[in-house]
């Protein structure tokens, strides 16, 4: 006979008392440490604890017997269901306090290197409708929220055309009004959705995989354009035809209209075939005046202006002068390469991804810049004694790796290159921490640069600037 699960207990009144890692919130009871979301520091409330593990334990709020003086009141119908915008409840002020602390945390407690003191946070300028890409996805059995269970009429219509449920492949929110892109996003969502229930296109079943609608993505740009991509599952060309033609005729302002018929078993489209039904196959995003052609499968920093924040950041820690030898490290489509050559002698992007990589190259062309040079493949298989032996050895290094920091060889390449200047862009300070303590055996921090791209989360940006100890 199979154990019954013990039952975790209720805790009474507990005091939130700080900010964690990703975007939860800390209780302590007695030396339990317990993680709770969508609760501020200072918050009075009843907890079911819910998974314990030796040292600590998750807790879901039950009652909250007192509000924190530091809330405020979340701006989104949809908070505290969606997995977005975890930190709505505290005013932006408060989160860029808590995404410092987290950097000057991650930095002092794992990196245990000597530190500069660390320039306060650059805050976004936007706040709201920041985002330049989102994805939605449809499905035929919505996530309920306890209010619509009570309402018999909602069963009749499981379908939805959201955001994924945190944890639940198959379930999906369905979205009324978001408010991280342009209101032309939630225009262009809400039309597709209404088109589909009245010719009864059938959604997708993400468990069965059957259904026609899949997928949404809608990018915007700085310039005023508009990308949509629509995700089929089933080849079916005349209800795609109508989709699309009413899309084409409700929302002249896309300039760039395309499809995708995808029958994988997941969502990713870089391995897809792309049809243009109207327009261009691309957008183009703009800065300091350069054009950056931004195609369906391109990756570009998804809050464009204050990706311009970052990078100017990113230059000004570099000290170019015009006459150095730059690699950029992750280049991507190389943004920052391309971003910075007007102050370098050369540019050497490196990047995993080959056809990043070829965006990088035409980037250069549509801007005329000659002096960028990219290579793809494997970063610690790229960059090695070998390389720098043949294309000369840096004077600056700028590297921008993805959440899981740089491979040891790479630090190791990096150190063997001994560049005069290394500018670490980051998006996870705990494992830019970790390389930095590595880093340790030859350089020495010399400037720290919080830079918040996303409000209302707790992800954060980091950039340092390393220059040789004497």
């Amino acid at each position: 006979m199979a154990r019954k699960k013990k039952e975790l207990p209720v805790v009474e009144q507990v005091e939130i008392t700080d900010v964690a890692a990703e975007g939860k919130a800390i209780a302590r009871i007695d030396e339990l440490v317990v993680f709770v979301p969508f609760v501020a520091p200072g918050d009075i409330v009843d907890l079911q604890l819910y998974r314990k593990k030796h040292k600590y334990a998750e807790g879901r709020v039950l009652r909250i017997h007192k509000y924190s003086e530091d809330r405020v009141e979340p701006f989104c119908s949809h908070f505290s269901v969606c997995g977005g915008c975890k930190w709505q409840h505290l005013p932006y002020e408060k989160q860029l306090f808590y995404k410092q602390k987290q950097v000057t945390d991650n930095l002092i407690r794992i990196g245990k290197i000597p530190l500069p003191e660390i320039s306060p946070i650059k805050a976004s300028t936007k706040t709201r409708f920041y985002r330049n890409k989102l994805e939605f996805t449809f499905s035929n059995k919505s996530w309920l929220t306890h209010e619509e269970m009570q309402s018999r009429d909602t069963f009749e219509c499981r379908n939805a055309l959201g955001f994924h449920i945190p944890g639940m492949f198959d379930k999906v929110l369905d979205i009324k009004k978001c408010w991280l892109q342009d209101e032309i996003s939630n225009d262009i969502r809400l039309s597709i959705r209404r088109f589909s229930l009245e010719n009864d296109y059938p959604f997708f079943d993400l468990r069965e995989q059957t259904g026609l609608m899949r997928n949404i993505i809608i990018r915007t740009s700085s310039t005023g354009e508009i990308m949509l991509i629509v995700v089929f599952y089933e080849n079916d060309h005349e209800k795609i035809n109508a989709l699309m033609s009413h899309l084409a005729g409700e929302f002249p302002q896309i300039t760039s209209l395309l499809y995708i018929v995808n029958q994988k078993a997941n969502d990713t489209i870089t391995d897809q075939t792309v049809h243009v039904f109207r327009g261009r196959d691309h957008i183009f995003e703009s800065m300091e005046g350069l054009r950056f052609k931004i195609g369906p499968k391109s990756f570009y920093q998804t809050n464009s202006e204050q990706a311009y924040e970052l990078y100017k950041v990113a230059r000004d820690f570099a000290g170019l002068t015009g006459n150095e030898l730059v690699y950029d490290l992750y280049t991507g489509t190389g943004t920052i390469a391309n971003f910075v050559s007007g102050n370098a002698r050369k540019v050497i992007g490196i990047e995993y991804v080959p056809e990043a990589i070829e965006d990088a190259k035409e980037n250069s062309a549509i801007n005329g810049i000659d002096n960028t040079l990219f290579f793809a493949g494997d970063m610690k298989d790229i960059l090695t004694q070998k390389f720098i032996n043949e294309y000369g050895r840096p004077d600056v290094i700028i590297t921008d790796p993805p959440r899981a920091g740089m491979h040891d060889d790479v630090i190791k390449t990096i150190l063997f290159a001994s560049p005069d200047r290394i500018v670490y862009v980051s998006c996870n300070p705990a494992t830019q921490a970790r390389d930095l303590s590595l880093l340790d055996e030859k350089y020495k921090v010399m400037k720290v640069q919080p830079v918040d791209m996303f409000p209302h989360t707790h992800h954060v940006e980091n950039v340092v600037l390393l220059g040789k100890k004497n």
